[in-house]
């Protein structure tokens, strides 16, 4: 199902992507060094229902999971990079840890990740991989004009990733969104140009790059859920919701608040 929203459901979708963004912008500050990731999922479930909101992972149980997903936020950590299940791991020193969130709030939903070092240092690898999956988002924006192809999104988010020299996988992706999570079409992390569904205004669209260190391949943890690099490499993970308007795209899911 491929959803145009009416003015009013876009404006309430503004709501809920802000609301996305505030959180997790949130959690990033108060993710540290001896936090557990099930603390993290603790104090989403709390700033969801506080807001009014509806976690849209709970219960959710597609048929690449072994659902329900039992949480209210994704929490993966270095080789983890989707559907990664909070666990009573405690943050490190120099971890990647990427947060994936979705909320619906007055009906519509909104989705939105980011991937960070946690506490004071950084290295090269995990910088350029958080750096890459950015550039790639903010490409993928830049080309979701009305009158585009989801064709269009792919390869300039591709086009971004490979010349940072990284493989992809196109299994997991991008994708509509609206009254549910996930919806058509989906928006595959590479691409042809001019191929697809042509975008139109009232489209919500998830665009979510994703690359992984040294491979393309993914391993599925024994919860049933959590997909890691297959090598065990670092991952990194960038995801905003955007609207097509008739001027291009707008972003849902920045924070109100730096």
């Amino acid at each position: 199902m491929i959803e145009i929203l009416s003015p009013a459901e876009v404006e309430r979708g503004r709501a809920t992507g802000a609301l996305v963004g505030d959180i997790l912008q949130s959690l990033r500050r108060r993710a540290r060094v001896g936090t557990s990731l099930l603390e993290i999922d603790r104090w989403a479930k709390v700033m969801i229902e506080e807001a009014g909101a509806q976690s849209c992972y709970v219960d959710y149980a597609p048929s690449f999971g072994r659902g329900p997903f039992g949480h209210y936020i994704c929490t993966g950590v270095n080789d983890a990079v989707l559907h990664a299940k909070p666990s009573d791991h405690r943050l490190a020193e120099g971890d990647l840890l990427t947060l994936d969130l979705a909320v619906s709030l007055d009906g519509i939903a909104a989705d939105a990740a980011i991937s960070f070092v946690v506490g004071g240092s950084s290295d090269a690898e995990s910088a350029a991989l958080i750096e890459a999956t950015e550039r790639a988002l903010a490409a993928g924006i830049a080309a979701a004009v009305p009158g585009a192809r989801t064709g269009d999104l792919s390869h300039a988010i591709g086009s971004v990733l490979r010349d940072a020299g990284y493989a992809i996988n196109t299994d997991f992706g991008g994708h509509g969104i609206g009254s549910t999570m996930h919806q058509d079409p989906h928006v595959a992390n590479d691409g042809r140009p001019g191929r697809g569904f042509p975008l139109r205004p009232g489209m919500l669209l998830a665009l979510e790059p994703w690359v992984m260190a040294d491979t393309d391949v993914l391993v599925t943890d024994a919860d049933g859920w959590t997909l890691r690099s297959a090598t065990g490499c670092r991952t990194a993970h960038s995801e905003h919701t955007i609207a097509i308007t008739e001027q291009g795209a707008e972003i849902l899911t920045l924070p109100t608040e730096a």
